[in-house]
C-alpha cells in the first residue's frame, strides 16, 4: 500500500504539530502542555472518549469503528523529552534550557494524533481503537504507571502495538523481530567505604580509589567470564565520584551504571555475580562495600503471532525489500515492555534516516517519516480490526 492520500494532504500539518511539541519539552510525568494538546486534539478529531490522567498524565483516546462490534486494539506513542541542551540551531528548537526532544517522541506523539484524526474521519473497521499517550517513557516507568491504572481492562485492550524511530534506518524503512527487541535494564549504585587520610601517607588509609578502580575492572569479568557468550549482556560504568582535595586520601568512592540483558535469568545472574565480585575486592582491601541494584524496565518481548502481523502490515505499506523482520535485538531500554508484559502485541522500528543518534543534543525527528508512520498506523488498525 502506498502512503494513503489523506495521510499525505496530513502531511504538513502534522508536521506542525511536531514541531510545535519539540519547542515545549517536558520530563518524566511533567507533560502537561503535551498532554493538554493532545487531549485537545484528540477531542478535535471527535474521539468517542477522551481520557486523561491515566498513569498520572497519560491521555487515551478511544475512536469506535462504522462496521460494527469487535475487538479494542492499543496503538501507543511517548510523549516524554529528555535533560539535554538542544544544539541543533532548527528555528523550533527548545524554548527551555536544559530540555529537549532527543528521542523522537514528539514525532512519535504527532504520528499517532496524524493516525487518530484519519481514524476518526473514516471509522472503516469493526471494535475499536485505543491512542495511547504515555508519560515517562524515560526512566519513569510511565508505561507500567498506565497499566497498573487499569488501561487494558478499562478500555478492553486485547492486543498493543508500539512504534519507534530509528536513526541510520532510510526512511520508509521498518524493521522488527519476534522475541526480545530491546534489553532489560538495572541501575547499579556502588560505594565503597574505606579509611581516609594523608595522600603522602597512603599506607596508613584503606584506599576506596584504588578499591573503586579494582571493582571497575572487575565487573567486566561478568559479560567475558560469567555469562555464556552466546547470550547479550552489557556492564557499563558511567559514574565514577571520590574525593575533593589533592592531598585526601578520601573516606569513600562511588561507582554508578547499568546492566543491560536479554534474558530475565542472564540479569538476576549477572546481579549477584556483582555482588559478589564488590564484596571479594572489597573484603581483599580491608574495606566494605554497599552495592545497590534497581531493576528497571523488563525485556521488550514481541509476540511471535503480532510480530508476524506487524510484519506483513509494514511490508504492505512500504514493499517487502524495505523491512527486516529479523534486526538485532536493541540493548536499550523501552518500557512499552510492561505494556507488553499486560497484552500480545509487537514493537517496530521505523527509519529516521541519516541523523543524529538518539539522545544526542544534535538529534531532530525526521518529518519525512510522518507519512510513512501514519499509514502504518492506519492499516495496521483497519486490518486487525476487519477493514471493509
Amino acid at each position: 500500500m502506498p502512503i494513503l492520500n489523506r495521510v499525505a494532504e496530513l502531511h504538513d500539518e502534522v508536521t506542525g504539530w511536531r514541531r510545535h511539541l519539540h519547542t515545549i519539552p517536558e520530563l518524566l510525568y511533567d507533560v502537561h502542555q503535551t498532554a493538554g494538546f493532545v487531549e485537545g486534539k484528540l477531542r478535535e478529531f471527535g474521539c468517542d472518549e477522551v481520557v486523561p490522567g491515566l498513569g498520572r498524565t497519560g491521555v487515551v483516546g478511544i475512536i469506535k469503528g462504522n462496521l460494527g462490534d469487535g475487538p479494542t486494539i492499543g496503538l501507543r506513542a511517548d510523549m516524554d523529552a529528555l535533560p539535554l541542551n538542544e544544539i541543533t540551531g532548527k528555528p523550533y528548537a527548545s524554548q527551555t534550557a536544559g530540555k529537549m526532544h532527543a528521542c523522537g517522541h514528539d514525532g512519535h506523539t504527532a504520528m499517532l494524533l496524524g493516525a487518530a484524526k484519519y481514524l476518526a474521519e473514516t471509522r472503516n473497521f469493526a471494535g475499536s481503537v485505543a491512542v495511547i499517550f504515555q508519560p515517562a517513557e524515560e526512566g519513569g516507568a510511565g508505561g507500567r504507571a498506565m497499566v497498573q491504572d487499569g488501561m487494558m481492562e478499562r478500555f478492553g485492550i486485547s492486543r498493543v502495538f508500539g512504534m519507534h524511530n530509528m536513526p541510520g534506518l532510510p526512511v520508509g524503512q521498518f524493521a522488527i523481530r519476534p522475541g526480545p527487541i530491546m534489553a532489560a535494564t538495572a541501575e547499579f549504585t556502588i560505594t565503597v567505604k574505606g579509611r581516609g587520610g594523608h595522600a603522602a601517607m597512603p599506607h596508613g588509609t584503606v584506599d576506596p580509589i584504588v578499591i573503586a578502580s579494582q571493582i571497575v575492572q572487575g565487573l567486566q569479568t561478568i559479560a567475558a567470564r560469567s555469562v555464556d557468550p552466546i547470550d547479550s549482556i552489557v556492564v557499563s560504568v558511567t559514574k565514577f565520584h571520590a574525593g575533593d582535595a589533592y592531598n585526601v586520601i578520601p573516606q569513600e568512592a562511588q561507582l554508578a551504571g547499568t546492566i543491560r540483558t536479554l534474558r530475565t535469568e542472564v540479569g538476576e545472574a549477572s546481579r549477584e555475580r556483582m555482588r559478589a565480585i564488590c564484596q571479594g575486592i572489597a573484603a581483599a582491601h580491608g574495606a566494605t562495600v554497599d552495592v545497590d541494584i534497581d531493576v528497571n524496565y523488563p525485556v521488550t518481548f514481541n509476540n511471535a503471532e503480532e510480530t508476524e502481523f506487524a510484519s506483513g502490515i509494514a511490508i504492505e505499506v512500504a514493499g517487502a525489500p524495505q523491512v527486516n523482520t529479523d534486526i538485532n535485538p536493541v540493548m536499550g531500554g523501552e518500557d512499552f515492555s510492561y505494556m507488553l508484559e499486560a497484552r500480545p502485541g509487537a514493537f517496530i522500528f521505523a527509519g529516521n534516516g541519516d541523523t543524529a543518534n538518539l539522545h544526542n543534543p544534535a538529534y531532530d525527528f525526521n518529518d519525512e517519516l510522518i507519512p510513512h508512520g501514519i499509514s502504518y498506523w492506519v492499516r495496521l488498525t483497519e486490518t486487525a480490526l476487519g477493514r471493509a
